[in-house]
């Protein structure tokens, strides 16, 4: 999938989102998922915009006994930035997060797990009393960190686990680990039947006030690495160009703010058989929004709406779209 697709009206656009359904299980290390040959997916229907995304789905199970399973809805990681600086959203309250089966709303967990360099370290750190989602209470993580034998201290300062943000002689510790969430829940999928799912939420928009984009840093190794991952050709900056340009006399720091939605499409790929009857679609929210993401067979349905239908889909990589969002006069920055 790196087919690039862009909005090009000037008159006339969108972090982080959640993933497909998959099966999963509690291993030793943490949750994980795993592939299943006895339930197909038989549709998906995804929407996403900057402030909602839905998701309807038909399983069936082709089995003759019915079967009871883990299910997973993976969130994307949530990562602190070099310097072990940012700030973990709480997913659960959030995210507003709605499970319905067959029209009845199903209660959900959701299971933390903190990575570092592709290591599953959660246990590790529960072991040490440590909160996984440190934004929670920085202060009391700090105070946590702190009240540590310092052997367990220096070796998780040593490892690059956490970092120390404190200055004249008093620390203040941070994590570094990125943070893994997952929606679970127990579903039975009857033998020999059909049932539909549908999740809904707010999603959690990542992005930056504009500036990173501009043609002036196009040539560098992290703009390009950027557009790489939502697929920006000529033509978008192009047409990005043409609207910045207008907004030349704009008294404000940045005419521009990026959002960034991203959507773990790749787990659908984890049930029997490809996805037989897939459809996306991307809202941008307002005409004059641009878009970026990759995709093949693009359509444009409606004015801010662009439709992706497969049939016989089988994901490999995941999603990630991007918003550029204009000021309008009389919006704060």
């Amino acid at each position: 999938m790196r087919f690039v697709f862009a909005i090009l009206v000037f008159f006339g656009w969108f972090g982080p989102a959640a993933a497909n359904d998959s099966m999963a299980e509690i291993a030793i290390g943490g949750l994980t998922l795993k592939v299943t040959d006895a339930i197909s997916l038989d549709s998906e229907d995804l929407y996403i915009s900057k402030d909602e995304v839905r998701v309807d789905y038909k399983f069936t199970n082709t089995t003759d006994k019915d079967i009871e399973t883990l299910v997973a809805f993976p969130l994307p990681d949530q990562v602190y930035d070099e310097n072990g600086e940012g700030y973990f959203h709480d997913m659960k309250k959030e995210l507003a997060f709605q499970t319905v089966v067959d029209g009845q709303p199903i209660a959900y967990e959701v299971v933390e797990q903190a990575f570092a360099e592709g290591s599953d370290i959660t246990k590790r750190i529960m072991a040490l009393g440590l909160p996984l989602n440190a934004s929670d209470d920085a202060q009391g993580f700090s105070a946590k960190v702190a009240a540590l034998p310092e052997t367990e201290r220096k070796a998780l300062l040593d490892e690059g686990l956490i970092n120390d943000q404190g200055g004249d002689g008093q620390p203040f510790y941070a994590s570094t680990w990125s943070l893994r969430m997952t929606v679970t829940r127990k579903q039975v999928f009857p033998a020999g039947k059909t049932i539909s799912v549908q999740h809904r939420y707010k999603p959690i928009a990542g992005g930056s006030v504009g500036g990173t984009l501009n043609p002036e840093f196009r040539k560098e190794d992290w703009s390009k690495e950027h557009g790489k991952k939502f697929c920006i050709e000529d033509s978008w900056f192009a047409a990005f160009d043409k609207a910045l340009a207008a907004k030349a006399n704009v008294e404000v720091g940045a005419p521009y703010t990026e959002w960034w939605v991203g959507y773990v499409l790749s787990s659908g790929a984890n049930w029997k058989g490809p996805i037989k009857d897939f459809r996306l679609v991307v809202d941008k929210g307002t005409p004059d929004n641009l878009v970026s993401f990759c995709a093949e067979g693009v359509k444009k349905i409606l004015p801010t709406q662009f439709e992706v239908k497969k049939t016989d889909f089988e994901p490999k990589d995941d999603l990630n779209i991007l918003i550029v969002e204009w000021y309008q006069p009389g919006q704060e920055q």
